[in-house]
C-alpha cells in the first residue's frame, strides 16, 4: 500500500462529486420508481455497461470462475442490501440528514480495519482524523439533525448502507490481485442474477409507470454513479486502504450542497467552510497517520 499521490486525492475528489448527486437522482428516480426497482436498475444499467466495456476491450469476466463466491458475496454487501438501504430510507429522511448518516463510513472502516488488518491499525492520529470529519459534518448539517418517531427506523436502514461498503470494501480487498474492470463487472453480473428474482417476487415491475427525468435519474445512477464510480472506488480502495477511501463519505456532503447552491440557489454559510476545513484536516490526518507507530 502507497503514500496518496496527487492523483489518488483527486480520484477521492471526484469520487465524492459523483456519489453527492447520487442523492439527488435518487429523490427524483423515487417519484415514479420504487426502492426494490431503483436498486435492480441502477445495478442492471451499470452491469450492461460494464459487460459491453469489457466486451469491447477484451477484458474477461470471470463471473463464474474461482472466484465466483467472493464475487457472489461482495455484490449483495456491497450493492444489492445497500442500494435498497438508502433508496428505501431516503423516503423518509432528508437528504442531508441522509448525507450524514453515511459519513459514518470511516468508523466502520477504522472498526474493521483495526479487527482485520494489520497495515489499518488505529493510532492517534487516525482516531483524530476520523472525530474531526465526522463532526465537520455534524456540525454542517446541526440545524437540519432532526431524527424523530416517524423516522428514526428509516434512518437506522440507511446506516445499514455505510456499514455494508464497508464490509464489502473488506471483502473486496482480498481479491487484490483481480483486475478492477474483471471485479466491477463479475460483481454487477451476480448481483443482477440475485436480485432479478426477488424484484419479481416482492412486486410487480409491470405495474411501473416510469417518468423520463426519473428513467435518465436511474439511468445515471446506474452508469456513472454506479459503474465508472465503482471503477475509481477499487482502484482507490486497492491503492490506499480501507480508512482512505471510506473518507469520500465526508466530502459527499459537501458536493451535495455545492449543487444545491449552483442548481437550486441555495445559500453556502459559515458552516460550509468550517466543514470544508474540517473534512480536509480529517483527510490529512488520516493519510498522515500512515506514518506514525500504531499503538
Amino acid at each position: 500500500m502507497h503514500k496518496a499521490s496527487l492523483k489518488d486525492f483527486f480520484l477521492l475528489i471526484i469520487l465524492a462529486a459523483i456519489w453527492g448527486s447520487a442523492f439527488f437522482n435518487i429523490k427524483i428516480a423515487s417519484d415514479t420508481y420504487t426502492p426494490m426497482a431503483i436498486a435492480f436498475g441502477r445495478i442492471f444499467f451499470a452491469a450492461l455497461v460494464m459487460v459491453l466495456y469489457c466486451w469491447m476491450k477484451g477484458i474477461k469476466i470471470d463471473a463464474f470462475g474461482e472466484h465466483w463466491k467472493m464475487y457472489a458475496s461482495i455484490g449483495l454487501v456491497n450493492l444489492i442490501l445497500p442500494f435498497f438501504f438508502i433508496s428505501f430510507g431516503i423516503v423518509k429522511v432528508q437528504s442531508n440528514m441522509a448525507a450524514i448518516l453515511m459519513s459514518t463510513a470511516p468508523i466502520f472502516a477504522t472498526i474493521l480495519g483495526q479487527l482485520f488488518f494489520q497495515d489499518e491499525k488505529i493510532n492517534f492520529l487516525k482516531l483524530l482524523g476520523i472525530i474531526i470529519g465526522f463532526l465537520g459534518i455534524v456540525f454542517l448539517f446541526s440545524d437540519d439533525l432532526l431524527i424523530n418517531q416517524s423516522n428514526y427506523l428509516f434512518a437506522l436502514i440507511i446506516i445499514l448502507g455505510p456499514f455494508c461498503y464497508t464490509l464489502g470494501g473488506l471483502l473486496s480487498l482480498r481479491l487484490k490481485h483481480v483486475k478492477n474492470e474483471t471485479l466491477t463487472s463479475s460483481i454487477l453480473v451476480w448481483a443482477v442474477i440475485m436480485l432479478l428474482p426477488v424484484l419479481f417476487i416482492v412486486e410487480n415491475p409491470t405495474e411501473l409507470r416510469p417518468s423520463w427525468s426519473s428513467t435518465i435519474s436511474l439511468f445515471y445512477l446506474g452508469v456513472v454513479a454506479t459503474a465508472i464510480a465503482w471503477l475509481m472506488r477499487f482502484y482507490i480502495l486497492k491503492s490506499n486502504g480501507l480508512v482512505f477511501q471510506s473518507q469520500v463519505a465526508y466530502i459527499i456532503p459537501i458536493f451535495g450542497l455545492i449543487f444545491g447552491y449552483v442548481f437550486l440557489g441555495e445559500k453556502i454559510t459559515y458552516k460550509i467552510i468550517v466543514a470544508l476545513i474540517a473534512v480536509l484536516v480529517s483527510t490529512y490526518l488520516i493519510e498522515k497517520s500512515k506514518k506514525a507507530k500504531t499503538t
